[in-house]
């Protein structure tokens, strides 16, 4: 059993029709009204309690990176191993990475199910439309991928909302609301700005790839799976990916993976062997050495450097100024008695 893609399953992915323009109109004004409701603190939040994170539990699945849904019809009821909840229009809901979850959607009286779903993956960010293909199932009706050199900013965003969530703080709420709203905002932003080479590629290119990226925590993905999946043979697959990416689907397949180790590397604590079956890998050893000829370092060492660059002081100059720099974070200076005097008046 592998994790299954929220709303939606490979094939519906590959039936899923591409972003139009009216379709980029409408997700632009969703993520508005949005914005527009959490800075009059009306958009109500939904995130599920923390749970052992990767069970795999009858009728859930989960995902190794963290799910946004904003409803915009009908209702969302969420099941997860603790608790559920109905999401409805004008809310979000956050799932954090790992946490297993199922959905069932309802339509309104007069209006069908719809929701906004954002997904994250190794350097691109999906977007899609989710409709009801049969009852109480959700499904892809329009998505569109990303590129997103910055989706670690993205992540730590996403990440932050379920976390600060779950804290019992004086600025909570304020924080949360900031959050959502730069988190919006970037999304607003991506979709006016954005798009990328995923989404130039065409026909069975363009699925193989999305296949990969959707899977690649799946460790019997290879380009046969692939092959059978978009209805065509193994050789005709890697020939026509190669000659339309000047890449071997083979090659692509272990740098997607790669890319996944090296963002859980850098983002989270889980250990070697818990990022190496995350990326895909069913023997942690192989994946150390595949790592190892991508990298030339070991999971092990390039998580050590990580850590030596964080915890380097810093080297350049704290004050800059047109005759000399200066070193020193500087020092509070004590404020003459007189100065406290008008300061009281």
């Amino acid at each position: 059993m592998t994790p299954s893609v929220g709303n939606g399953t490979p094939g519906s992915l590959f039936a899923a029709r591409p972003m139009g323009h009216q379709s980029r109109a409408e997700m632009c004004e969703a993520f508005d009204r949005a914005i527009r409701l959490a800075e009059r603190d009306r958009l109500r939040l939904r995130v599920p309690h923390e749970v052992k994170p990767t069970q795999r539990l009858k009728s859930m699945h989960y995902h190794y990176r963290p799910e946004v849904f904003l409803q915009l019809q009908g209702t969302t009821d969420f099941q997860f191993p603790r608790e559920s909840f109905e999401l409805g229009p004008d809310e979000v809901c956050v799932i954090p990475a790992g946490v297993p979850h199922g959905e069932k959607v309802h339509a309104e009286a007069n209006r069908p199910f719809r929701n906004l779903v954002a997904g994250f993956y190794n350097n691109s960010i999906s977007l899609h439309f989710a409709f009801e293909a049969s009852p109480q199932r959700p499904d892809i009706a329009e998505i569109e991928f990303f590129d997103a050199p910055n989706l670690d900013v993205f992540l730590t965003l996403t990440n932050s909302i379920a976390h600060t969530h779950a804290m019992q703080s004086p600025a909570r709420d304020a924080v949360l609301k900031g959050l959502l709203i730069a988190l919006f905002g970037l999304f607003r932003n991506i979709i006016e700005t954005g798009g990328g080479q995923l989404n130039g590629d065409v026909g069975k290119v363009f699925q193989a790839k999305c296949l990969v990226r959707e899977q690649f925590s799946n460790p019997e993905l290879g380009v046969q799976q692939i092959a059978t999946a978009l209805g065509c043979s193994r050789d005709y697959l890697s020939h026509l990916f190669h000659v339309e990416t000047k890449e071997r689907l083979t090659h692509y397949i272990q740098r997607i993976r790669i890319d996944g180790a090296i963002l859980a590397l850098e983002t989270t604590a889980l250990n070697v062997s818990e990022i190496a079956y995350a990326s895909g890998f069913a023997d942690p050893a192989y994946f150390g050495r595949v790592f190892k000829q991508h990298k030339g370092v070991t999971p092990q060492e390039f998580r050590v450097q990580l850590d030596a660059h964080r915890n380097q002081p810093e080297l350049g100059p704290k004050t800059v100024y047109a005759d000399r720099v200066d070193f020193s974070p500087g020092a509070p200076t004590a404020r003459k008695p007189e100065a406290l005097v008008v300061a009281g008046r």
